[in-house]
């Protein structure tokens, strides 16, 4: 049975909550417990717009999480096509999220958004532009948190080119944007080829947080939506069979952007896309009306690990994917 997750109507208090967002002024919320399945996730009034203290005093219990990036489709082309048969099971077994919102359009200020709370300013698919600013990956290690990026058809641990063999491509790996990080060795060896991440998932070394990039053809960029949704069914088997998985691993799987301007929470306008959630807490068949955007999903990483929002996570209008943890 579906189980329909409807926590308050955010968008009809975005005016209201995102006037405190712009002003850049207003008291950090106030700590409260984490949010239920069944309970509203209540927008706090008087968020700042910068790195604002996360409403957990401290990280929640499942510190395993995955953010995995799928490219180039809106919702109504994947919920309920026939060609995406693993997709739509995930929709029954696991949480979906109906009204999630890219950011912009095209591809790479998206992925920025999702690991930053912002674009910097890019507007295109540049390789040769650089950004530099905070990122949750920056706040997982200050607080003692491991991370790493794995990116498949990636040649070689940071590797900086446009693109390999027409199948990695920068712009959908941020990471590899951020000047401190790029120019750190030892950061920037966290971005790995994706045939790294199953032996640390095999030997159970994966770090509290793994950023994943499909190839060009299996994040559904180059090829059909049935080879995208075959890649993803063999990877979460493999990864919902781990110790990962098991021992609290929560799965965030999502779209880059969609094919229209359709947008909600103050800032996105980049398409109507689908997003999951994939936990052992999640409701089989949960879903969650309440608008979320790529900052929603940011911040939903940064108040199970109890960090500070960056960016437009800052707002609370960018919603929040905890109802789907069961929580």
């Amino acid at each position: 049975m579906t189980r329909m997750l409807r926590p308050a109507p955010v968008c009809a208090l975005a005016a209201l909550l995102c006037a405190a967002c712009s002003s850049g002024g207003g008291a950090a919320p106030s700590p409260s417990p984490p949010a239920s399945a069944s309970a509203p996730v209540s927008a706090s009034p008087g968020v700042s717009p910068t790195a604002t203290a996360s409403p957990h005093a401290s990280p929640a219990a499942a510190l395993h999480v995955m953010l995995v990036v799928l490219e180039n489709h809106d919702y109504g082309s994947v919920i309920g096509n026939p060609d995406a048969p693993s997709l739509n099971a995930l929709s029954q077994r696991y949480g979906l999220a109906t009204q999630s919102y890219a950011r912009t359009h095209p591809s790479l200020p998206n992925y920025l958004e999702l690991v930053a709370g912002q674009t910097f300013g890019i507007t295109s698919d540049c390789t040769s532009c650089t950004v530099e600013g905070p990122t949750v990956v920056d706040q997982l290690s200050s607080r003692g948190y491991g991370w790493a990026a794995y990116m498949e058809d990636m040649p070689s641990p940071c590797f900086v080119g446009d693109d390999y063999n027409g199948l990695y491509a920068r712009k959908h790996d941020p990471l590899v944007y951020v000047d401190h990080i790029r120019n750190d060795r030892a950061a920037c060896a966290r971005i790995q080829p994706f045939t790294q991440l199953y032996p640390a998932l095999d030997a159970g070394t994966l770090p509290a947080f793994v950023e994943v990039t499909p190839n060009m053809c299996h994040d559904g960029h180059d090829c059909s939506l049935r080879q995208s949704d075959a890649w993803v069914g063999g990877f979460v088997s493999r990864l919902t069979a781990s110790s990962w998985f098991q021992q609290g691993g929560v799965l965030i799987l999502t779209y880059d952007e969609g094919t229209s301007g359709a947008g909600c929470c103050r800032v996105a306008a980049g398409g109507h896309i689908a997003t999951w959630v994939v936990s052992r807490s999640t409701p089989a068949g949960a879903r969650m009306a309440a608008p979320v955007d790529h900052a929603g999903v940011l911040r939903t990483v940064e108040e199970l690990f109890g960090l500070p929002f960056l960016g437009d996570a800052a707002c609370a209008c960018s919603g929040d994917l905890r109802p789907l943890l069961g929580r």
